[in-house]
């Protein structure tokens, strides 16, 4: 008892919702981060890197050169040569071999001066340093489900949760370079609703601004009525393959502080709908009424007063 003496022994409550899994509207910031780890593969060329090509023999082939955006570099008597998708040795050797038709020992260096730039593109354009900070982006789950990213575009997002949304980033965006990770936070939940129904002064909808139980829901909705069965509260809900799923609660002790930890009350989802039925004696009376104003009383007119059949229940 970390509490002490108590009615209220037991901290522990179950978590609102134990694996939250995004939904449309929701708003999420992404925190990229160069990992600087070793790659597990050698570096290939790409479009933007710039190195240097340098010769023992002859010094007026030494230059520094850009690959362009064909692909290519440019060289002294070699013209245009493919330099993408090459490692720095495939392309060190390729150089080698077709300087021989020039020189016999044509002793070629191939030193990168700036790689990564596709790395630095994605990094650059994440880069809020001189707004909000630091290497973030935000993004909204839109209506059909997915977040749209620099480099890799639209990514399903809704149904998954934080961590497995960071794994299918990190995949993502390692198929188009290594040395990044993202990782997902949620900044802003989708407005989120739940319905309160039956003998409640209040009925409607009502937007769940956090943590909400069942007795909490009735609150919003005014209180109960008299004559609300708090016996048999009726929580209804879809699951993920749109079935409906009904749990009846008890939740009379709970209201009167005849039980301080009630087991019946539950954490209230989306869409979730709270009805609160009336007592079976409220039941029969409107039964009886609609029986003599739409039934018997439309065939034989009662001329003196009404009567209020739920007062014989004081008899």
């Amino acid at each position: 008892m970390p509490f002490g003496p108590g009615a209220y022994i037991d901290p522990g409550r179950t978590p609102h919702v134990p694996d939250y899994r995004l939904r449309v509207d929701d708003v999420l910031e992404l925190v990229y981060r160069i990992t600087r780890d070793e790659t597990s593969r050698p570096y290939r060329l790409n479009v933007g890197d710039k190195v240097r090509v340098e010769s023992l023999t002859e010094e007026k082939l030494n230059r520094e050169l850009v690959i362009q955006p064909d692909g290519t570099i440019t060289l002294l008597l070699l013209g245009q040569v493919k330099a993408t998708g090459k490692t720095v040795e495939q392309l060190r050797r390729e150089l080698e071999r077709r300087y021989r038709k020039y020189y016999k020992q044509p002793a070629i260096t191939v030193t990168p001066i700036q790689v990564n730039t596709k790395l630095r593109d994605i990094i650059n354009t994440v880069d809020s340093r001189f707004g909000a900070g630091g290497q973030v982006r935000t993004a909204r789950v839109a209506p059909d489900g997915t977040i749209s990213l620099p480099a890799v575009g639209q990514v399903p997002a809704q149904g998954l949760t934080l961590s497995e949304l960071k794994q299918e980033l990190d995949a993502r965006y390692r198929m188009e370079t290594e040395g990044i990770e993202v990782t997902p936070i949620l900044v802003q939940r989708a407005p989120r609703f739940v319905y309160v129904l039956g003998e409640v002064r209040n009925p409607g909808r009502f937007q769940l601004q956090g943590p909400t139980n069942v007795i909490q829901a009735i609150s919003l909705a005014g209180g109960w009525n008299v004559g609300a069965n708090l016996r048999q509260v009726v929580v209804f809900r879809w699951d993920g393959h749109w079935q409906i799923q009904a749990t009846v609660l008890d939740v009379w002790d709970a209201v009167y502080g005849n039980r301080t930890c009630p087991v019946d009350d539950i954490w209230l989802s989306d869409s979730d709908v709270v009805l609160v039925p009336k007592v079976k004696l409220l039941v029969v009376d409107e039964a009886i009424d609609l029986l003599f104003q739409r039934g018997i009383y439309g065939v034989f007119p009662f001329q003196g007063a009404s009567v209020n059949f739920s007062k014989f229940s004081t008899l």
